[in-house]
């Protein structure tokens, strides 16, 4: 069948019809663009439409019981490099690499940093859950103001690399190597109060909702579950996800952490800085360049995660 079209490629090529009408006459089949520019690429330079003939020693075909013996291995241990697999097996890395990901069909997977999770607030996370899909009616996200924290830093923004594990599916990986816990340290009572919900909030939801009516997340840090703050939502007669009602531990359901955060940090921290300043002002300005249609894409994931959170009674969701 390949043979036939790029014969019929060569036809039309011969008679004066340009690529771009070729593709036309020939779209049933649904080419890529690059086959025909290929195809006459070869036939100028070999007077041929077949394959040119390949230059190095064919690839020897890895024996079962190499392949048995390297599935187990990996299934053993999945954070084994593909390196310090080939070396064991004396056998080339280009070749272990071809065997893992074309036979064996597994890829590298990137560990992930997560809050940790025990049986009580998976429990949580999967009540309230529920109880915000029920609170929030489908098309309502953007009726929500999202809200978090994060710690940049002038260091340029580093991505791991090295720590990964090997597995046909994301989802085969045990979380016990799949995530690594972490705990990010919240703003004080007195930052919060001062600098976030008295000069900013009653502020965003004038200019953001114009009055219409709008809800105020916050997660359950400290200074956000204090009774000062709670109160202070009541006091201003604002909407507000309550400390009993944002599920525990669940970066995962916030735009902000899930989207918004390493996007930003990609491109405001993308080289060091070398002042605070310098870096203020990346921030600012990069912050100025997402568009509207991004932070919203992001938001309207939210009711989607908290499904999925519901689904994985409570558990990792990513």
């Amino acid at each position: 069948m390949l043979e036939e079209i790029r014969s019929k490629i060569v036809t039309f090529h011969e008679s004066g019809f340009s690529n771009s009408e070729i593709l036309k006459r020939l779209k049933n089949n649904k080419l890529n663009p690059m086959l025909i520019y290929r195809t006459i690429k070869r036939y100028i330079e070999t007077g041929s439409v077949s394959d040119r003939k390949r230059i190095g020693r064919p690839r020897s075909a890895p024996t079962p019981a190499l392949k048995n013996s390297v599935r187990c291995r990996i299934l053993r241990n999945p954070r084994r490099s593909m390196q310090k697999t080939s070396r064991e097996f004396c056998v080339n890395h280009e070749t272990m690499r071809k065997l893992v990901v074309e036979d064996l069909g597994m890829k590298s997977y990137k560990r992930k940093n997560v809050h940790h999770l025990n049986d009580s607030i998976r429990r949580k996370r999967l009540e309230r859950c529920i109880q915000l899909k029920a609170r929030f009616a489908p098309g309502t996200e953007d009726q929500i103001l999202f809200s978090d924290e994060k710690l940049f830093t002038v260091e340029e923004a580093s991505n791991r690399q090295n720590d990964r594990i090997l597995a046909s599916r994301s989802q085969d990986i045990p979380e016990s190597i799949k995530y690594i816990d972490r705990v990010q340290k919240p703003l004080s009572l007195k930052t919060y109060r001062e600098l976030v919900l008295e000069p900013e909030i009653a502020f965003a939801g004038e200019k953001l909702f114009q009055n219409h009516p709008w809800t105020y997340q916050q997660d359950s840090a400290p200074a956000h579950a204090s009774k000062v703050s709670q109160s202070w939502f009541r006091e201003e007669n604002i909407d507000f996800i309550s400390k009993d009602e944002w599920p525990p531990s669940s970066p995962d359901l916030n735009p902000l952490d899930y989207s918004v955060w390493a996007n930003l940090e990609s491109r405001a921290c993308a080289k060091s800085h070398n002042s605070l300043e310098s870096l203020k002002v990346s921030l600012l300005s990069e912050w100025q360049k997402i568009p509207q249609e991004e932070l919203r894409k992001a938001v309207h994931q939210f009711r989607s995660r908290l499904t999925s959170v519901i689904h994985k009674k409570g558990g990792y969701i990513e």
